[in-house]
């Protein structure tokens, strides 16, 4: 929880990790990918302040102490969601995987969501791995990377017929929240194949699935709030938003959240603090203190409020994933966290 002026904020850091990437878990063959992977990474994590920033060296593998202590006991974070990334094509064991995000889970019961992951590639074999893990952990949502490589492939789209037998498979076994990435590549991946226009058909033809669009496919982001407006149930995640941008790029940052609240609105944005590129505790403190320059060009922008700052950061999330809030950190007047369609939120 964090407070400020008298106000109480639960905290719902929705888009987070934690990875294994030192020099030990890269394939054989494949290190020059695992090596740029990573870095590329590292260089994400400047846009932060520089008291934040890590060596390489820490940023490969950084410890359970890290971030119990970043996220949860430094960071405010309420209860923290998981979301898997397996890139077994250059880690050996797998780069951060629903196994591992577990077994910190279980050890710290009530305070992770443990998401799990699908790639349509995989076949039946990737079919009968996600129903054990949603058996096994209870998740309630998936995290998709559709320019994640895979024996030969660089890529996918949530319209191909095998994405659509994943995405039918998972409705049926439990899953409700669909986070893809969609935003800035990563060194080696090829950016069109985060391109957003295959959310578009996919948000339509599975109106019960809620697309949580991680990065709010950055730098596409006029196609995503033209997008967004129409699909009830896609959600924009600003993980990316606030950590690479609020800092680094406040002009830009402040252009951003513009569009998203006049196209998307509060009821429909999540917070995520993409750690460990960054630390949770600096963003949240930024955003609610954030305001719009007073700049004729941010004039039109609808503004955001006390009660869009905690929408944004913890209520909106919780709803997503029926996470419980207490009755003193809720709004005093219940808000749907989307527009006009709370049947999609529901248990």
């Amino acid at each position: 929880m964090y407070e400020k002026n008298g106000e109480k904020y639960f905290v719902v850091d929705s888009h987070m990790h934690m990875w294994k990437a030192g020099p030990d878990n890269w394939v054989k063959g494949a290190e020059q990918y695992a090596k740029g992977w990573i870095e590329c990474f590292h260089a994400y994590q400047s846009l932060g302040p520089k008291e934040t920033h890590w060596t390489i060296e820490k940023f490969m593998s950084y410890t359970e102490d890290d971030l119990m202590k970043d996220v949860f006991e430094d960071g405010y974070v309420d209860v923290a969601i998981f979301q898997p990334t397996y890139l077994k094509e250059w880690y050996t064991e797998g780069f951060n995987t629903t196994e591992q995000n577990a077994n910190l889970g279980e050890k710290h019961p009530g305070m992770f969501v443990l998401n799990t992951r699908f790639d349509p590639r995989d076949g039946d074999v990737g079919l009968e791995e996600l129903a054990r893990n949603v058996e096994r952990y209870g998740s309630r949502g998936v995290k998709l990377y559709t320019a994640e490589w895979n024996a030969g492939s660089r890529g996918y789209k949530l319209t191909d017929p095998a994405a659509y037998t994943y995405l039918a498979k998972a409705q049926e076994l439990g899953i409700k929240n669909i986070h893809v990435h969609k935003g800035p590549t990563i060194w080696p991946l090829d950016k069109d194949a985060f391109d957003v226009s295959d959310v578009d058909h996919a948000a339509t033809d599975f109106p019960e699935l809620n697309f949580i669009v991680e990065h709010v496919g950055l730098p596409r982001i006029e196609d995503f709030c033209f997008m967004a407006t129409q699909e009830p149930n896609v959600y924009a995640g600003l993980s990316v938003v606030i950590g690479g941008l609020m800092h680094a790029r406040p002009q830009f940052f402040a252009k951003v959240m513009g569009e998203l609240l006049f196209w998307v609105g509060e009821d429909k944005m999540t917070f995520g603090s993409d750690y460990g590129i960054w630390e949770p505790k600096w963003q949240i403190e930024g955003f609610v203190d954030w305001e719009f320059p007073d700049q004729p060009e941010f004039a039109d922008y609808p503004r955001l409020g006390v009660d869009g700052k905690k929408k944004i950061l913890g209520l909106n999330a919780a709803k997503l994933y029926d996470i419980k809030v207490p009755d003193e950190l809720q709004l005093k007047e219940e808000t749907p966290a989307a527009q006009d369609d709370s049947k999609l939120v529901a248990s």
